[in-house]
């Protein structure tokens, strides 16, 4: 009776499958047809072995045989009293007695898998929305080519090589990297088998949340909303979520998953008073403005005696309480560590504040994690080209001060060798050396830029620059108070002591006054209203008066009007260092004499100008204590992985 009984339920699933395959109208596309499409004649092929197919991933046959007997989504096509119905009603009691083991045979292209033998097979296990299904694999590499998805399957296969795991998918290059990092794992480090068990169970029970709570309207991948989220949420904590903190924290995180749409995530405001003075003029008439006391934290990696940034920073906080006295309170906490800076701010939170900054890049995912959870709070993180909705992010466009220090060390430097000093590979960094060459360039054509990393392993700059007959050096930019050493800003390197000629200079305080006086006149509610895709970094410059340079008395004084004449037309617009025509160490960059780089292309630059001496270093070449700032924000490109 029981035969008799899925004979029964094979015949009209059979029936009700081949409806629904009807209803789609589409066939299975055929992996030759492709190949030929996309001009690959004789591929490539590596075979690797018996792999667990997720069956969403299996999308057409191999060859076109019989790929008209299938819809899209492998429902059969054929009437059901052909002999193909009898055998697939036939593996569908199979199924039902024993389940289908037997492995088919596929071939993968581009992490989409195609059926050679077993295509019955594979349409009765997706009726029954099998997870993954057994195929013995061979893969198909295709040619590297410069199109992004190309790139992201070469990734994909390093990634493969290591884990093994094929059900995972980004949009974005760089993200098989990042996950790998993000799991715990060194970039060469190969996967354990515990490590893929729990993987597969962190990950199915996200992306189950995920999908439950909306995720497939996104039109992104599953794999970019789960790398998101880990950026904020540790890995290994998610084992530990129950179903209803996961779900919670998913749902909070939901604006964190709409800026992945699309690659223009990031909104960069350039100066304060061009985009904020209209939305002001026009919102103030429809929406009454009245803004309680502000109490202002700000939370440092170090402290003021240790660090020049944060002296800078605290500066900037005690501006703050002159410019606005009984209008605002501000404290400071100080030692902040990717470690205990969640619990900082929740303590100034818990103090009573209600606006937040935290002064420095590592400190950015404690940030946005905390925002999360307190949306009545706003916290803003300095750190650049960092694309959230729940926090903003500022930083000041250094470059400028840095090109007119290059035009000072390419009139002073009498035979051309120049020394410049950088701490880490991060974002602008890059925009900063090539703006101080440009400068130098643009006085001296034979102006050469000997560039050192003060982060590197077992190297002594110094020693490097004599070896090079480097005189003029430009160095740190701040001083720290106390500190006898006057190797900052740009100096002469002499025997006895150095001799200062420029300093460039962080107005951290007119950025923050002017950010205070944003909140209050209720301009910072609508500084990116039009932008709901999008994050804001407020990137300020000379124009704003956040970044200046201060020239010594021992300059002539025809450089030091050549620096007044330059620093006007950069704050009048009239001048940008990355305008015309530009050559990097590889070649050209821009051809266009009229053209200028866009904010974007100057916070994402990954070259280095053609009369840097010097490269980029990777993350195995630095420090440790340089790591977690170069992982955060590092300059995203082969040097620098």
């Amino acid at each position: 009776m029981a035969g008799i009984n899925y004979m029964a339920e094979a015949a009209a699933d059979y029936v009700k499958a081949m409806k629904l395959g009807k209803k789609e109208g589409d066939i299975v596309p055929v992996l030759d047809d492709i190949l030929k499409e996309k001009n690959i004649t004789s591929p490539k092929e590596i075979p690797l072995g018996v792999v667990q197919i997720p069956s969403e991933l299996v999308v057409g046959t191999k060859t076109s045989g019989r790929s008209s007997a299938f819809s899209k989504s492998f429902y059969p096509l054929l009437q059901e009293n052909t002999e193909f119905a009898a055998k697939w009603k036939g593996l569908y009691q199979a199924h039902l007695n024993e389940g289908i083991r037997d492995p088919i045979k596929a071939y993968e292209f581009m992490n989409k898998f195609y059926v050679e033998e077993g295509n019955k097979r594979v349409s009765v296990l997706k009726f029954f929305d099998a997870v993954s299904i057994p195929g013995n694999v061979i893969r198909i590499v295709p040619p590297r080519t410069d199109d992004k998805e190309n790139k992201i399957y070469y990734e994909f296969m390093d990634f493969y090589s290591l884990s093994g795991i094929n059900y995972i998918w980004f949009s974005q290059e760089g993200s098989f990297a990042k996950l790998q990092r993000l799991v715990g794992k060194r970039p060469d480090e190969v996967w354990s088998e515990d490590d893929k068990l729990t993987f597969s169970s962190i990950f199915s029970r996200f992306t189950a949340e995920y999908k439950a709570n909306g995720g497939d309207k996104l039109p992104i991948e599953p794999g970019d909303a789960f790398l998101s989220f880990i950026k904020v949420y540790d890995y290994h904590t998610l084992d530990d979520m129950t179903s209803a903190e996961l779900k919670a924290k998913l749902i909070k995180s939901w604006d964190e998953f709409q800026l992945l749409i699309t690659d223009d995530s990031l909104e960069l405001q350039m100066d304060p008073s061009k985009d904020t003075e209209v939305k002001k003029n026009i919102f103030a008439r429809l929406i009454p403005v009245s803004t309680p006391k502000q109490h202002v934290a700000f939370i440092h990696e170090k402290t003021a005696k240790t660090s020049g940034w944060t002296y800078s920073h605290e500066l900037g906080r005690m501006h703050l309480e002159e410019a606005f006295a009984d209008q605002i309170s501000t404290t400071c906490y100080n030692n902040a560590t990717e470690e205990n800076a969640e619990e900082l701010l929740n303590k100034a939170i818990a103090d009573g504040n209600n606006l937040i900054f935290t002064t420095s890049p590592p400190l950015m995912k404690a940030s946005l994690k905390v925002a999360i959870e307190h949306p009545e709070v706003k916290i803003l993180n300095c750190s650049l080209n960092t694309s959230h909705k729940y926090i903003r992010t500022y930083y000041a466009r250094m470059y400028e001060a840095k090109f007119l220090m290059g035009a000072v060390a390419g009139a002073m430097s009498r035979n051309g060798k120049i020394g410049y000093i950088a701490d880490y590979p991060i974002f602008g960094m890059t925009a900063n050396i090539n703006a101080f060459a440009l400068g130098a360039k643009m006085v001296n054509p034979r102006a050469k830029i000997f560039l050192e990393w003060s982060t590197l392993k077992d190297h002594d700059v110094m020693e490097a620059f004599k070896r090079n007959e480097v005189h003029y050096i430009s160095g740190q930019d701040m001083i720290i108070p106390g500190e006898a050493s006057r190797h900052f800003g740009l100096y002469r390197a002499d025997e006895e002591s150095p001799l200062n000629l420029a300093m460039p200079i962080w107005h951290w305080g007119k950025f923050y006054e002017k950010m205070i006086r944003n909140i209050m006149d209720g301009s910072f509610k609508y500084d990116n209203a039009t932008a709901n895709t999008k994050g804001l970094n407020y990137w300020w410059g000379m124009s704003a008066g956040i970044i200046d340079v201060i020239c010594s008395k021992h300059l002539p004084i025809g450089t030091a009007r050549l620096v007044d004449l330059l620093k006007q037309t950069i704050c009048q617009g009239d001048f940008n260092p990355f305008s015309g025509v530009l050559y990097s160490q590889k070649g050209l960059v821009q051809r266009d004499a009229d053209k200028v780089m866009s904010p974007e292309e100057i916070v994402t630059m990954d070259w280095l100008a053609e009369n840097v001496i010097g490269f980029i270093p990777k993350m195995d070449d630095l420090i440790e204590k340089a790591k977690p700032v170069v992982k955060l924000q590092g300059i995203d490109n082969p040097e620098a992985n």
